[in-house]
């Protein structure tokens, strides 16, 4: 099996440099120029800012001064420290004026030929020594270098917006760059708090790479008409605790800054997961760009307003789901984690909930379970013992599926395994009365397989708690082409009735979160697999550039590296996408009995910790 990265050579220990940084050009004063500028000064170097004319070097001029300003106001400067900031850049029209740099960065338009024309300007201007880099977040590198007699010293610098505050600066090597420059660069961001990752020159590098694919299903998913935008984004921000849902953040992006970096990414690597799924580029030519015109995949207030406003899409107040069957009582079959935590969500709404379990040690374990969680709370001061007293009433515990009989809804939380759940459906089929929901917590098991084994497949749906139930707020309400329109509405009016988002979805393999949350972990694989980047800097790149809870490989052990495969192999046989097969390595991983967290190491070695 071939070695995990987590730390490489160009990821050492690069505290001290090989040269002397005092004076930095910046090319470009835009916002995200500008922002770089301010970065450099308020770390003490000299800084010389380059626009193309007087006008720009007079935007540029505002930029500084807005940004410092608002960091004043929020005490993170004093005015004096602010001027002092501000008085360490110089700018000019002229790239002459930067003979003197030791270290230039472009941060002008997105165009090879621009940049290619800067550097070439810049290769008779500054000395041999002097490093040449672009904040370009998807050109390639390599090609840049090639307008340089120097390539060696020609390095990608991409920070992250707003450059003052994000700490992400992705390092790109090309194959020639020299490593002490590498080292260099490094150590210089090191030295201005920013946390510096090393990968290799493809389109989108590590941040873009992940999140652009991602971006694009989600995309797909919501042209295909397969949730709605709102249903969507909610699954991925309480599903997984993401900052924003993937369309809010595409308006947020520009949809055609991201059709652009989609179709470089695309036209680089012939992914056709990066293929722009074609709603962005009608999006793009009727010029809803998102935010910045007021409408995109939402609409906004106003152009570059973040106040989203009611369209013809929004879901009406009136429209909110409403419980068509009466539920009086509820059923729960298991007694694992997930099964008692369903227990507890019901009986905590006020629902008499029975739990079906295989021993009554096993069913004793789930009261357990809950009054363990109670007394926690209790200590805390959020719960009382008369609160634990009520909850624990309202649960039954019982070893006879045949006490089902009386229940409203019954809940399903066994086994990940099609047979098993299948028999057990036949016999709550035989066993509930009639007009009673029938509901599985299965994750990637089709639902209808369940469904059809029954004489009431129009009863059967899918409830999808996220672990831990008791606190993860989303539950993905799943039909089939079976299942009545009443039993869905009703489904979704319980969950919020019992304090969940629940979010509508079709009986398709991974519903909305794995769906989309898989293909990124597995790309994720690949890319270290590829040696592109190490599995620390694909993490800090995820964590700090798109502000994610967790990395990809910290996700994976958590999760189960096994269980991820099996989920991804699930993906995969469902849709037939060659960029659904699982990673090699994963499969390598699980062969291996790495499996994370549970095993003591997985992509990385918990054996010690």
């Amino acid at each position: 099996m071939m070695p995990l990265m987590t730390t490489s050579p160009e990821t050492a220990d690069t505290s001290e440099t090989s040269r002397d940084f005092t004076t930095i050009g910046v090319v470009g004063l835009g916002t995200m120029g500008a922002g770089i500028a301010e970065v450099f000064a308020r770390h003490g170097f000299s800084v010389v800012g380059v626009e193309l004319d007087d006008d720009g070097v007079a935007r540029g001029r505002r930029h500084l001064e807005a940004s410092t300003g608002r960091a004043v106001t929020r005490g993170k400067v004093s005015e004096d420290e602010a001027a002092e900031l501000l008085g360490r850049i110089s700018t000019t029209t002229s790239l002459e004026d930067l003979a003197a740099a030791d270290l230039v960065i472009e941060a002008v338009v997105e165009s090879v030929a621009t940049k290619q024309q800067i550097f070439r300007r810049l290769d008779a201007i500054v000395d041999p020594r002097t490093i040449l880099a672009t904040n370009t977040s998807s050109l390639s590198v390599t090609e840049l270098s090639t307008a340089t007699s120097h390539p060696g010293r020609v390095v990608g610098i991409h920070f992250f917006n707003p450059a003052p505050v994000q700490r992400l600066v992705e390092v790109v090597r090309t194959v020639v760059t020299d490593p002490t420059v590498l080292a260099d660069v490094q150590a210089l961001l090191a030295r201005l708090g920013k946390s510096p990752v090393v990968c290799g020159d493809k389109a989108g590098f590590i941040a873009n790479t992940l999140l652009f694919g991602y971006l694009n299903h989600a995309a797909s998913m919501f042209e295909g008409k397969y949730a709605s935008r709102e249903d969507i984004d909610a699954a991925m921000r309480f599903g997984c605790g993401y900052p924003m849902g993937p369309l809010a953040l595409l308006d947020l992006i520009g949809l055609d800054t991201a059709y652009e970096i989609l179709e470089t990414m695309y036209r680089q690597g012939r992914d056709r997961l990066h293929a722009p799924t074609p709603i962005l580029k009608q999006m793009v030519t009727a010029g809803l760009l998102g935010r910045k015109t007021g409408r995109g995949f939402y609409t906004y207030e106003a152009p570059d307003s973040s106040t989203v406003v009611p369209d013809a899409a929004t879901p009406s107040a009136d429209e909110a789901a409403q419980l068509r069957h009466d539920i009086r009582s509820v059923g729960v079959v298991g007694t694992g984690t997930m099964a008692a935590g369903i227990v507890e969500v019901f009986a905590k709404a006020g629902y008499d909930v029975v739990c079906v379990g295989r021993a009554e040690a096993k069913v004793q374990g789930v009261r357990a379970a809950i009054t363990k969680n109670f007394d926690k709370q209790i200590q805390r001061g959020r719960a009382t013992e008369e609160q634990k007293t009520e909850v624990l009433g309202r649960v039954t515990g019982t070893t006879s599926m045949d006490d089902l009989a009386v229940v409203d809804l019954v809940v399903e939380a066994i086994a990940e395994d099609l047979a098993i759940k299948t028999t057990l459906f036949e016999n709550l089929d035989e066993i509930c009365k009639p007009g009673a929901i029938l509901a599985t917590t299965t994750s990637s098991l089709p639902i209808i397989e369940m469904a059809r084994v029954t004489n009431r497949p129009q009863d059967v749906i899918g409830m999808h708690f996220f672990n831990p139930a008791t606190i993860m707020k989303l539950v993905e309400v799943v039909s089939t082409v079976a299942t009545d329109d009443a039993v869905a509405e009703t489904t979704l009016a319980l969950c919020a009735k019992v304090g969940k988002v629940a979010v509508s979805c079709a009986d398709r393999a991974g519903f909305i979160v794995n769906a989309l949350l898989f293909p990124y972990l597995n790309d994720a694989v690949k890319m270290l697999e590829a040696h592109y980047a190490t599995a620390d800097d694909i993490d800090t790149a995820m964590k700090q550039g798109c502000a994610l809870p967790m990395g990809p490989f910290e996700l994976l052990d958590v999760v189960g590296n096994d269980v991820s495969l099996a989920i991804q192999r699930e993906l995969y046989l469902e849709f037939r996408e060659p960029g659904f097969a699982p990673a090699p390595l994963l499969e390598h991983l699980v062969t291996a009995g790495y499996l994370g967290r549970k095993t003591k190491r997985g992509f990385r070695d918990y054996s010690a910790r």
